[in-house]
């Protein structure tokens, strides 16, 4: 694993090296679709090439959110595709099995109206989750301006300042960064797959 990390951090370094902040966009921006580069290796990184005098600590910040905002963009328009409409075809379907009806979606689509832009703030703070957060703001066609973008660039500085700032700040020592930013992330998928059994569990159990 050691030497994974490590042959994944060279070719960060000759991609930063070869095409500058272009790189930069382009590796944040593969990590924020969940492409095998996250975040939590290549902006920690990037926060020590800071260190070094090698890249502009305001520089890999705005193009890194620049990269997490196009991420966004791509994950709203792929909820904007699907539609909620569609979404709730699906679930008319999917009722017969008694786990899931329509008044869940209803539920949900009242939540996402009333705390949506707090929810792609957070999500965007939250590893493993990032950009993903912006499908239900797609589904909800959400207004791009300045709601659904105000939100998005204010997580994407967030995220990428935290991140950056603690690899310039841990210099030689970043990948403690990604290894607990991993750990989190694992939690908190745990936590969600955890929280949707258990929400399918009481509902067979109501409807047995």
């Amino acid at each position: 694993m050691g030497s994974l990390l490590a042959e994944l951090a060279t070719w960060v370094f000759d991609v930063v090296h070869s095409f500058g902040y272009v790189g930069v966009f382009v590796l944040v921006l593969a990590g924020s679709l969940f492409l095998p580069i996250p975040t939590e290796l290549t902006l920690p990184l990037f926060g020590f090439l800071v260190g070094q005098g090698r890249l502009s600590f305001v520089a890999v910040v705005l193009t890194g959110a620049a990269a997490r905002v196009a991420a966004a963009l791509i994950f709203y328009a792929l909820g904007l595709r699907i539609g909620e409409a569609r979404l709730r075809r699906l679930i008319g379907r999917a009722e017969r099995t008694k786990l899931v009806f329509g008044s869940d979606l209803d539920r949900a689509s009242a939540a996402f109206e009333r705390h949506g832009g707090k929810a792609i703030l957070i999500g965007h703070l939250i590893p493993g989750v990032g950009a993903l957060i912006s499908v239900p703001a797609g589904l909800k066609r959400m207004p791009v301006r300045w709601r659904f973008l105000g939100y998005t660039v204010i997580g994407g500085i967030s995220w990428t300042g935290v991140l950056v700032g603690l690899g310039w700040a841990l210099g030689r020592r970043w990948r403690v960064v990604e290894l607990y930013a991993s750990l989190v992330g694992f939690a908190v998928l745990a936590a969600l797959v955890l929280g949707i059994l258990w929400f399918f569990w009481r509902r067979w159990r109501t409807h047995r």
